[in-house]
């Protein structure tokens, strides 16, 4: 079993370090034992939890392999936010903000961070009690947390000085990108997702109000 998770993980980054390959199962670990007492997932999930979660948040370090400041905006059970922390220890000077209004999964956050000595920083607030708060990132996250057209109103701030959003969405995407045209212009890149082939990952830059 771990070496058909090794083998699918090595198939989306090649030259994943040992180091990181544990940190990774560890993760999965916690999570699994976390997930018994507060809902980090759908309990409908877990069974495929490394390739549905832990590969889907991989594949954006995949994206951005040279970016050193990241942000997570709703980090829930850690993807993809710990898994970007996980990766990010094999780069110096890097580090990722994470941002989860929820008490009990920013203490999991934070736990998880901890047990991997990962450079990762958890923000227990809204999203917009933090936009002064935290500098702008080379790179923002968000999985599963709100449609397109609500994600660019949370990291507006952000995006229009200058980051550039990996946004994971699922098959719908297409209506979501239509529904953002009235309020706002950006440059938009597709990037079939390497896990799910009716998902993608949008990435987003130069984003401006109409």
């Amino acid at each position: 079993m771990t070496k058909n998770r090794e083998k699918s993980l090595q198939e989306i980054l090649p030259h994943v370090s040992r180091e990181t390959l544990e940190d990774l199962f560890a993760f999965e670990t916690l999570f699994r034992k976390w997930s018994k007492a507060i809902n980090l997932a759908s309990p409908s999930t877990l069974d495929q939890l490394w390739e549905r979660h832990i590969l889907d948040s991989a594949q954006l370090y995949r994206l951005a392999p040279d970016a050193k400041v990241w942000l997570d905006l709703g980090s829930g059970g850690g993807f993809p936010g710990v898994v970007l922390a996980i990766f990010l220890k094999q780069s110096v000077g890097s580090r990722i903000d994470l941002v989860e209004s929820n008490s009990k999964k920013a203490a999991f956050l934070r736990t998880a961070i901890g047990q991997a000595s990962a450079p990762g920083t958890v923000h227990a607030a809204r999203i917009d009690a933090v936009w002064q708060k935290i500098a702008t990132p080379e790179i923002i996250t968000a999985r599963a947390l709100a449609s397109l057209k609500e994600l660019f109103v949370l990291a507006e701030p952000w995006l229009i000085g200058g980051a550039t959003a990996l946004f994971q969405k699922g098959r719908d995407y297409r209506r979501e990108i239509d529904e953002t045209r009235d309020d706002w212009t950006f440059d938009l890149v597709e990037h079939r997702s390497v896990v799910d082939k009716d998902s993608v990952v949008l990435q987003i830059s130069n984003l401006c109000r109409l």
